[in-house]
């Protein structure tokens, strides 16, 4: 009897894992479909006025991105590495029932929005932006202690030009009191972006 039952239980577990892997695998598909809100890049484009079409367009692939982190971070704070994809995911929470509906598919929760001032640490803010870097690289093939080249959000700022914006450097000796290296962000004290994601919100660097 207790053969059988350990087999049964073996076999629900299983059968839990396979079916929320098909989930997450749903919900990643579901991210990656996702089409936004035209007027979230009408907003944008009133904070940035500079932005071409084109620009704007990798905004919003850079908001795409950062909800993959989010997901893939699982449930843990993931800071937001970019100003104006901050901007971008401003304006789609204001489209609220858009905005819950989508959490509701992409996460299972709702994923809010949290000035670095609201968290409850430096070091919760700190991992944020480690684990924002480390995810980032993971997606695009790039050694995060030795990168070749920036991910998307972290180079989307000085790639658009955004004045208010965070920059990053490859190479640590250049790097000054305006940009954050790149590669040291694993390592070091310092915080690189503006704002996090979590269950309950968070983030790091800038304010909201």
């Amino acid at each position: 009897m207790e053969i059988w039952l350990i087999g049964t239980v073996l076999v629900l577990f299983t059968m839990l894992l396979v079916q929320g892997g098909r989930r997450r695998k749903a919900q990643r598909v579901f991210i990656g479909t996702y089409r936004f809100n035209k007027a979230i890049k009408t907003k944008v484009h009133q904070h940035y006025p500079h932005l071409t079409d084109e620009n704007l367009s990798l905004v919003i692939d850079g908001l795409k991105e950062y909800f993959f982190l989010c997901h893939e971070g699982n449930k843990r704070m993931v800071a937001m590495p970019s100003q104006v994809v901050d901007v971008a995911w401003h304006e789609f929470i204001l489209f609220t029932r858009e905005y819950k509906g989508f959490c509701d598919k992409a996460f299972d929760r709702f994923l809010h929005h949290t000035p670095t001032e609201a968290m409850v640490t430096p070091t919760m803010a700190l991992d944020g932006i480690k684990r924002a870097w480390r995810l980032s690289c993971a997606r695009e093939g790039i050694n995060p202690t030795n990168p070749s080249k920036l991910p998307l959000l972290f180079d989307i700022d000085s790639r658009l030009n955004i004045d208010d914006g965070f920059k990053y450097s490859l190479d640590c000796q250049k790097s000054n009191s305006n940009t954050y290296c790149a590669s040291h962000i694993g390592c070091s004290s310092g915080c690189g972006g503006g704002i996090g994601c979590s269950g309950d919100g968070g983030g790091c660097g800038g304010g909201d």
